[in-house]
C-alpha cells in the first residue's frame, strides 16, 4: 500500500481517532484484534510514523505508563479462575509488551526508554527461546503448559523485536530463530503453551496479530542466518503452493478489517500479495 494519500483514508483516519483513548479497554485476550496495541501496529506496517497527524499523543501516553525497567503496561485483567485478581492490574506479558516496543521502533521513536525495555526484555531469555513472561504485577501467572518451554508467541514477538535492535542480540535471535524453526519440525508432537502449527496456523492471514504461517515466516525472513535453512524454506514453499494468477488470497480473516482486501476470502489481496512478494525478496538474498 503506498504512502501517499495513507493518512486521507477514511479507515486509517478512524483507527487513528480510536487510538486516542490508549490504552483501551483492558485486556483479557491477547489474540483480540480489537485490542489497541495490534491496530496501532498495524497502522506502522502500513508505513506511518510516529510524527503522522494524531500518533504523538497516543506515543506520548504509551511512555508514560512503563515500568521500572521501562517496559509499556497495559490494563490486563486475568480472572481468580486462572490466578489473576479478577480486575485490571497496570503491568505486561510477553504477548503484548514487545510488539509495543517493535511499534514504536519501527514509527521511528526515539526514546532511551525504548532500548532499555528492549534490553531487559531480552535478558529474560530461556536457552530454548523465551517463556511465559510477565511483570511482576501480575504475579505468578503464566499461560498453560511447562514453565521450562518456549512460548512459541513470545519467542515470535521477542524475535520481531530484537531483529530490530541490531547485531547486539545475535544470540537471543538465533535461540528465537531455531526455537521456531525446531517446532515446525516437530509440529506434529510439540505443542508447547497450546500452540499448535496444524490447519488453522497454515491459512494465509493479515494483519500480522497472532501466531500464524505468514507471521511467523515474516520475521524468520528478517533472520539473515537462516534464509536457506530447509525449514525456512519449506514453510514458504508451502505459502508458495498458494499462490494463484492473480496473487494470494486470504484463508481466514479478522472481522474488524472486513473492509479491507485482505478482510475477505473471495479474491486476491493486493497487501497480501504485497507483503508474500517482500518475504520471498528477503528469502532470496543471502
Amino acid at each position: 500500500m503506498e504512502r501517499d494519500g495513507l493518512l486521507d483514508d477514511p479507515r486509517v483516519q478512524s483507527l487513528i481517532l480510536e487510538l486516542q483513548d490508549w490504552p483501551g479497554p483492558h485486556l483479557n485476550s491477547h489474540k483480540s484484534p480489537n485490542q489497541f496495541f495490534h491496530k496501532l501496529a498495524f497502522l506502522a506496517d502500513l508505513g506511518l510514523r510516529c510524527d503522522d497527524p494524531g500518533l504523538s499523543p497516543v506515543i506520548d501516553r504509551i511512555l508514560a505508563n512503563t515500568d521500572e525497567q521501562g517496559v509499556p503496561c497495559l490494563p490486563i485483567f486475568i480472572s481468580a479462575a486462572h490466578g489473576g485478581k479478577a480486575e485490571p492490574q497496570n503491568g505486561w506479558a510477553l504477548c503484548d509488551a514487545p510488539t509495543i516496543l517493535h511499534t514504536l521502533k519501527k514509527l521511528g521513536v526515539e526514546d532511551p526508554i525504548v532500548d532499555k525495555a528492549t534490553g531487559y526484555l531480552a535478558s529474560c531469555i530461556q536457552e530454548n527461546g523465551f517463556g511465559c513472561v510477565v511483570s511482576k504485577e501480575l504475579g505468578n501467572w503464566r499461560g498453560p503448559g511447562k514453565k521450562s518451554d518456549p512460548c512459541p508467541y513470545a519467542t515470535l514477538t521477542m524475535l520481531k523485536l530484537l531483529v530490530l535492535s541490531g547485531s547486539r542480540y545475535s544470540m537471543e535471535i538465533d535461540r528465537c530463530a531455531q526455537c521456531l524453526l525446531d517446532l515446525w519440525e516437530h509440529s506434529r508432537d510439540t505443542h508447547p503453551y497450546i500452540f499448535y502449527m496444524g490447519t488453522d496456523f497454515r491459512k494465509l492471514k493479515l494483519p500480522f496479530i497472532w501466531y500464524d504461517l505468514l507471521h511467523v515466516v515474516e520475521v524468520l525472513s528478517f533472520v539473515a542466518s537462516i534464509r536457506t535453512d530447509s525449514r525456512l524454506q519449506e514453510m514458504f514453499a508451502l505459502i508458495k503452493s498458494k499462490e494463484t494468477d492473480g496473487g494470494y488470497i486470504p484463508e481466514s480473516v479478522y472481522q474488524p478489517y472486513k473492509d479491507w482486501d485482505f478482510g475477505q476470502k473471495k479474491a486476491p489481496s493486493a497487501w497480501m500479495t504485497e507483503r508474500i512478494h517482500q518475504m520471498e525478496h528477503r528469502l532470496s538474498t543471502v
